[in-house]
Order: structure tokens, then sequence, then C-alpha cells
């Protein structure tokens, strides 16, 4: 005989998925904030939430669009991957 279900115990595994996954809703939720309030955020915090929703987004099309985005903030900024680069090029 099985314990009724109301009474049973979740396995830490079901609750650690759980806050995971809450912790990704509002992380997403702060992403979709900062991109629809796109004037008044930094490029820097443009591209993290673009990247949170191209990861985390909930359709393929916000996905895509928070994708383009990213591309679009890229272009703006050219030079920008090299000057972060800890090593540059030329070494090996």
């Amino acid at each position: 005989m099985s314990i009724p279900l109301p009474f049973r115990q979740r396995s830490r595994r079901t609750e650690h998925d759980e806050a995971r996954a809450d912790w990704i809703d509002e992380r997403r939720r702060e992403a979709r904030i900062i991109v629809a309030d796109v004037v008044h955020h930094s490029d820097h915090m443009l591209r993290i939430a673009c990247r949170v929703l191209v990861q985390h987004g909930e359709t393929p099309e916000e996905r895509e669009d928070a994708r383009i985005l990213l591309v679009v903030l890229e272009a703006k900024t050219p030079g920008r991957a090299e000057r972060h680069r800890t090593e540059p090029e030329g070494r090996s």
C-alpha cells in the first residue's frame, strides 16, 4: 500500500528543480524588464538580459528577438570583443 499523495514528502531533487525553475523565472522577468526599458539601461545590462532571454526565453520568437538585439548591440560597438580578450591573437 502506498502513502496518499498529499502526505508524501517531496524528494530533494524535486525541491531543487522547483527552486531552480523559480530562480530562472525571476531572472527571465528581470531580463524582460531591462529589454522593455532599453533607453534607461546600459549596453552591458542589455547584453546580459539578451543572453538570459536567448538561453531561457519561453518561445522561439522571444529567443530570436533577443538574439537579434544582441547582434545589434555587438555591431554598435565594433572592436569591443578584441579589447576584452585576455591574450592578443598573435600569441599562442
